[in-house]
């Protein structure tokens, strides 16, 4: 059962939410759509699961219209799943109760219960429980299952880790991720998390300003951002002025390097992206590119202020290492900076790029 959404646009008065929003997900595929708050991700998910009705657009899964400008299948006619943020349960009811509460009354056997626990991978003990005996991704859980309860074709998930700690999350996440393999239903995650996008999909889909500006392999969108303001937003980058070099190649504060992905549309100012995790730093007392003018002590870690100035673009980059490397790094010390893989071109913006780790 593929889920299609084409056009799909929304207003809340005079406020434009979503703008001409289109995409495909594909049967037993898991998609995480990411983006800051008022972004429109909650909104398209309220949209999909029947809470709210599109201005314009369509969204059918398969063959069959859900929602269009003559159509809108009520919500409990879908044949789709939904787990709020909070999961929702019902604080009156036990475990096995909360996950019955949506089957017919044929179905509200202790066996179908009892198998829709396993599938969650929920302790049996757990089924006399009430929700507030348990643990946050306990919870989150348990409203899997209640979902999962009718066979939906489609499951949405409406930010559901964001209240648990950061330990919980990760470990409730991988959960969650392997009952939907077990069970093998389509997805769609909402996030404003972009590691949890990243981990999450099979597909992810970046909103911005009510739009959909990139979707894809999770890989794929990581290693070659549509827009600088993407490849910020999806991790930490440096980002530096550069110059087109000849084919495949920019020159910029760290030498000549590889253009691995071209972005700036021929433009003739262009700035160069890189990863943090693609600079290899190294004490130098001869062969130095870079000095260190600062370094500050954050935790865990250490940020280490960098100028590199020997080349037509000199810059100062910020960047963390492990703080018991910080001993080999001190203010006014030579080092050379080297470059795993290659940097994708930009366009330069209007105002001087700032070269930071965000």
């Amino acid at each position: 059962m593929t889920l299609r959404l084409s056009g799909i646009s929304k207003s809340f008065g005079s406020t434009e939410v979503l703008r001409d929003v289109s995409l495909e997900v594909p049967d037993g595929t898991r998609l995480a759509l990411v983006g800051s708050s008022g972004s429109g991700k909650s909104t398209l998910l309220r949209l999909v699961a029947g809470f709210e009705r599109p201005d314009a657009g369509t969204i059918s899964l398969d063959d069959r219209e859900l929602a269009g400008p003559a159509t809108s299948v009520p919500a409990h006619r879908r044949g789709i799943g939904y787990v709020a943020q909070d999961g929702a349960l019902f604080p009156h009811l036990s475990v096995a109760r909360n996950i019955a509460f949506g089957l017919p009354r044929s179905e509200r056997r202790p066996a179908r219960v009892a198998e829709l626990m396993e599938l969650a991978s929920l302790d049996p003990a757990l089924a006399d429980r009430m929700p507030h005996e348990l643990s946050g991704g306990q919870q989150q859980r348990v409203a899997l299952a209640r979902a999962l309860a009718l066979r939906p074709k489609v499951i949405l998930l409406d930010e559901p880790f964001s209240a648990l700690d950061t330990g919980l999350r990760a470990q409730t996440r991988r959960a969650v991720v392997e009952v939907l393999e077990r069970s093998g239903v389509t997805a769609v995650l909402v996030t404003h998390d972009q590691e949890e996008a990243l981990s999450f999909g099979q597909q992810v889909g970046v909103l911005a300003g009510g739009r959909l500006v990139q979707a894809g392999d999770p890989a794929a969108v990581f290693d070659a951002p549509v827009d600088a303001g993407v490849a910020e937003f999806l991790g930490d980058v440096v980002v530096v002025p550069a110059k087109p070099a000849g084919a495949a190649l920019a020159d910029c504060a760290f030498g000549c390097l590889a253009v691995r992905h071209d972005r700036s549309g021929g433009a003739e100012r262009v700035c160069a992206m890189l990863r943090p995790e693609q600079l290899r730093l190294e004490p130098a007392e001869l062969d130095g590119n870079a000095t260190v003018v600062g370094v500050r002590r954050t935790g865990a870690s250490a940020e280490l202020k960098l100028r590199l100035g020997a080349t037509e673009f000199p810059v100062e980059v910020s960047h963390r290492i492990p703080l018991h490397e910080a001993a080999r790094f001190v203010p006014g010390c030579p080092v050379r900076v080297a470059v795993d893989g290659g940097v994708v071109l930009y366009p330069e913006p209007d105002q001087p790029p700032v070269a930071t780790t965000a």
